[in-house]
């Protein structure tokens, strides 16, 4: 597991999460996936929504019908909410906005009265910007927020390798 306050490291597990469960954080799931499987690299990634409110569903489907066109495979994705256990599963979970990240730190907090001990995952932005959520909006919302996904996974791959061959180095 990236020691807390680590996650410029290579982690091995990463959770991306957003307010449902069906368009951000599974959208962001499929490009890091794809992402990763390209340059052979070895991450878990998972995502969730902190609400429960489409638990078993599929993604939207203007995110499956944006993402199939660029070539991201959301089919197999179904909608779950986050649980505390995941801050001791995952080595990153990503908030997919500002909104998000402040319901994570009060889960986060929960989480660490449960293990005093043990090491927890790494609350963090997947972006600077938050990734806008789509759903009320039309295709060109949705082909922005890929836009956005895609250009901050090769940020954070690029980050990733960059600090791991910098510590193979070592």
């Amino acid at each position: 597991m990236v020691k807390k306050g680590d996650c410029m490291n290579f982690p091995k597990s990463v959770l991306l999460v957003c307010l449902g469960n069906i368009c951000r954080s599974p959208s962001a799931e499929a490009v890091l996936r794809q992402k990763i499987t390209q340059k052979n690299l070895d991450i878990v990634l998972d995502s969730a929504g902190t609400a429960g409110y489409h638990i078993g569903e599929k993604p939207d489907n203007r995110a499956i019908t944006v993402g199939e066109k660029l070539g991201y495979d959301l089919s197999q994705l179904r909608a779950r909410q986050i649980q505390w256990e995941d801050f001791y599963r995952f080595d990153i979970i990503f908030a997919m906005d500002k909104n998000n990240f402040n319901d994570l730190q009060k889960l986060q907090k929960k989480a660490q009265n449960f293990h005093l001990n043990q090491p927890i995952g790494t609350l963090l932005a997947f972006d600077t910007i938050d990734v806008a959520d789509p759903y009320y909006g039309n295709l060109d919302d949705f082909r922005q927020m890929f836009v956005q996904i895609q250009k901050t996974a090769d940020n954070w791959i690029s980050i990733w390798q960059n600090n791991n061959q910098n510590l193979t180095k070592l």
